[in-house]
């Protein structure tokens, strides 16, 4: 009895994201026509050496476990070898790790092995060099599958051994679905604005909309868009709203005291202000020049925060930006 209590524990402790990982091909939700080639290589017994890339948190690693678990059932981890960017992935496990998988048969077990190489542009040129002749040499009874999130990181000589697969960032209604299921599962009360905005700062990231749900429903238990962006420290929609009513009425002077003073009270980032901000330039109306001439000048501020610039200066830049465009209108 104790034991079945502790692995109940286990995965109640789990966190979400491996939780809810899809386990067969039929749980994943995107990228259909992917998923649908990779069923035709499984059911035709062709499954060739495969590249996936893509930003991250849409899928990569999950289409590939899912795909291995259809394969081999039961045998699955004797039949694939994972390694990640934590590993030591040199020359030096090319040659002898990644080799000493590849180039034995099993005896138990029928068809191909396969070697899971997660988070390859950390690989050297060197390590990608060699595992190009490893690839070459035992693609008789093993196949490769590179997953990246940059494909200009993997070397011309190992993208032409593999079949390409671009996983691109989820849709809202692909990210919803997921959500959905995670919600009911657990039994939360989520919002429909809360949604949306899981969505808008998730920005196609399956794995952090469900990280940020998890921790918003730990500090709340209302689920609401108002939550999800306190718990991130992300400037309220409200907020923001505020912010350009008065950059676009208010004096120089009353502007900069209330931005200051609100950034100070709720602990905002410039960086993200000005990100929303952006997005309230082109809704608004304003004419043409002033338009320009605002996202000229946000471009310009975002470039000097980067570079590490004063905030304080940053913000009076940002209020006399909206004056003078008052001008322009």
């Amino acid at each position: 009895m104790s034991g079945g209590g502790s692995k109940t524990a286990a995965a109640t402790n789990l966190p979400w994201v491996e939780k809810y990982r899809p386990t067969k091909l039929d749980e994943l939700i995107s990228h259909g026509e992917i998923i649908g080639t990779i069923r035709r290589f499984i059911a035709e017994d062709r499954l060739p050496h495969m590249l996936f890339y893509g930003p991250p948190g849409t899928g990569k690693t999950s289409t590939i476990v899912a795909c291995a678990r259809q394969l081999y059932g039961q045998s699955y981890k004797s039949m694939t070898l994972t390694l990640n960017a934590s590993d030591d992935r040199g020359i030096d496990v090319v040659r002898h790790q990644i080799k000493n998988f590849a180039s034995t048969r099993t005896v138990f077990n029928r068809g191909f092995k396969l070697v899971i190489l997660d988070e390859a542009d950390a690989m050297t040129n060197d390590a990608q060099a060699a595992l190009r002749r490893v690839i070459e040499k035992y693609a008789r009874n093993t196949r490769f599958c590179l997953i990246c999130n940059y494909v200009s990181k993997i070397i011309p000589a190992v993208q032409s051994r593999c079949t390409r697969f671009r996983f691109a960032p989820l849709s809202e209604e692909q990210m919803a679905t997921q959500i959905d299921r995670v919600v009911a599962a657990e039994g939360l009360e989520l919002t429909a604005d809360g949604r949306s905005g899981l969505a808008k700062l998730a920005k196609g990231d399956m794995r952090k909309a469900l990280n940020i749900l998890q921790s918003t429903s730990m500090a709340y238990t209302t689920v609401n868009q108002d939550a999800v962006y306190t718990c991130t420290g992300h400037p309220l929609a409200t907020d923001i709203a505020d912010m350009v009513k008065w950059l676009l009425n208010d004096t120089f002077v009353e502007v900069h005291t209330k931005i200051t003073t609100l950034k100070l009270d709720k602990g905002l980032a410039l960086q993200d202000i000005l990100t929303d901000i952006h997005e309230f330039i082109t809704d608004v109306e304003l004419g043409p020049k002033a338009r320009i001439f605002l996202l000229e000048q946000c471009a310009s501020i975002e470039e000097r925060l980067a570079a590490g610039t004063s905030e304080k200066l940053q913000v009076s830049s940002l209020v006399g930006a909206f004056v003078r465009a008052r001008e322009l209108t």
